[in-house]
């Protein structure tokens, strides 16, 4: 019997492909730095771990499918820091911020129908475009100049009578672009001249390393009916594992289809509310620390990248992710390689090759995502791991 067509076109996960060899470097005792995948290694805030030790229930019943209530308003107080006004009602809490942007996907566009995204961008955005019949049309940024958006005549010439969204993630994940409020206003004028949705993934807007403004896509005047935003505590919280995310909407008719998808997978996750509901009074010290430790880390490792022989790693101004260039042939082979075949001091390193990010697999060959995710001194050892590893698969 043959598996669907869907699934034979799923991509693997560049995130997570190379898993199996990782677990078989640490089977054989070699320590691995994982900067393949955006875990970070910051405590969750004590406020959310006491939610869990106190949680005092006889059943751990269904939730509401849109999530709960108290959650939802606890969020609108969230929201209004940032100068998005909301009602709970326009708040749907998802299984994860990829819930958020499948039940997107499944509520704006039919089999067939195109979403337009910069590529390379996060891997996941292309595969659930897969799993709902829509059809990805990157728009090319390159590592050279920073991942700068190309002029806003690049997203037009891609918009064809299928186009129905612009999906954006700011900042972004895997490059760390943040977007200027000029680019976001010539977004906001082509969506509106072509009545098109506009998804925006701001799941990382807690970490911006510049002084300008925060700029949403619910900033955005004129187009409020056309934003869904896509939201997550995951990175916030360090509480990837919780598994709570959030679609948000002015527009009733999308809130309506999105719903039907909420009643089908019935609820989200429980307990995961109940921890993100108590991470929602996290003290800002903690927020502060977080920040001032990421901007840190950064940093230190973009400085230590561009130390290396042949790497080229552009500075991210936002998320936790840096895109670099390896004097490699094949980035993905030498991320096979360093977890097959290379150990340094029993050490080695795990990175996510880049060309999972891109439409056309041939783009990004030479390029990694790492994540700094790690304390400095455990970034130190992977670049030295990392730098012995180049001079070594380069000797072959």
């Amino acid at each position: 019997m043959k598996i669907s067509q869907r699934a034979s076109n799923m991509p693997s996960s560049p995130i997570r492909k190379l898993a199996k060899y990782a677990d078989a470097a640490k089977r054989n005792g070699i320590h691995v730095y994982h900067l393949n995948i955006g875990q970070p290694d910051i405590k969750t805030p004590a406020c959310a771990l006491d939610a869990i030790r106190n949680m005092d229930r006889d059943i751990l019943e269904y939730s509401p499918s849109q999530g709960y209530h108290a959650l939802r308003t606890k969020l609108v107080s969230y929201y209004a820091e940032y100068g998005i006004d909301l009602s709970p009602d326009e708040i749907i809490i998802t299984t994860g911020g990829s819930e958020a942007v499948m039940f997107a996907y499944m509520a704006c566009m039919d089999p067939g129908d195109e979403i337009i995204v910069t590529d390379p961008s996060y891997a996941n955005y292309m595969a659930f475009a897969i799993s709902c019949g829509a059809v990805v049309k990157p728009v090319k940024t390159s590592i050279d100049n920073g991942f700068r958006l190309p002029p806003v005549e690049k997203f037009e010439e891609q918009i064809t009578p299928r186009t129905k969204a612009i999906l954006i993630c700011n900042p972004n994940n895997p490059t760390g672009y943040l977007y200027t409020k000029q680019e976001m206003r010539k977004i906001r004028d082509l969506v509106k001249k072509y009545d098109l949705y506009l998804l925006s993934d701001e799941v990382y807007r807690e970490f911006i390393y510049t002084k300008q403004p925060y700029i949403s896509a619910c900033h955005l005047e004129g187009i409020e009916n056309n934003v869904i935003l896509i939201d997550s505590v995951s990175k916030r919280y360090s509480e990837c594992g919780i598994r709570i995310g959030a679609l948000i909407t002015t527009n009733k008719p999308v809130r309506d289809a999105v719903m039907k998808f909420c009643q089908a997978r019935l609820s989200p996750p429980l307990v995961g509310q109940v921890i993100a509901e108590a991470s929602l009074s996290t003290p800002q010290e903690y927020m502060d620390e977080v920040y001032e430790e990421y901007l840190d880390r950064r940093n230190f490792l973009l400085d230590a990248l561009n130390k290396i022989p042949g790497v080229f790693a552009p500075t991210p101004m936002g998320a936790f992710y840096a895109m670099a260039k390896l004097p490699v042939d094949d980035a993905e082979k030498f991320c096979a390689w360093c977890l097959t075949d290379f150990s340094y001091e029993g050490q080695t390193i795990m990175m996510a090759p880049a060309a999972g990010f891109y439409t056309d697999p041939e783009d990004g060959r030479q390029e990694v995502r790492l994540a700094y995710v790690l304390k400095k001194e455990d970034l130190a050892k992977a670049m030295e791991v990392l730098a012995k590893a180049l001079e070594e698969y380069n000797k072959k």
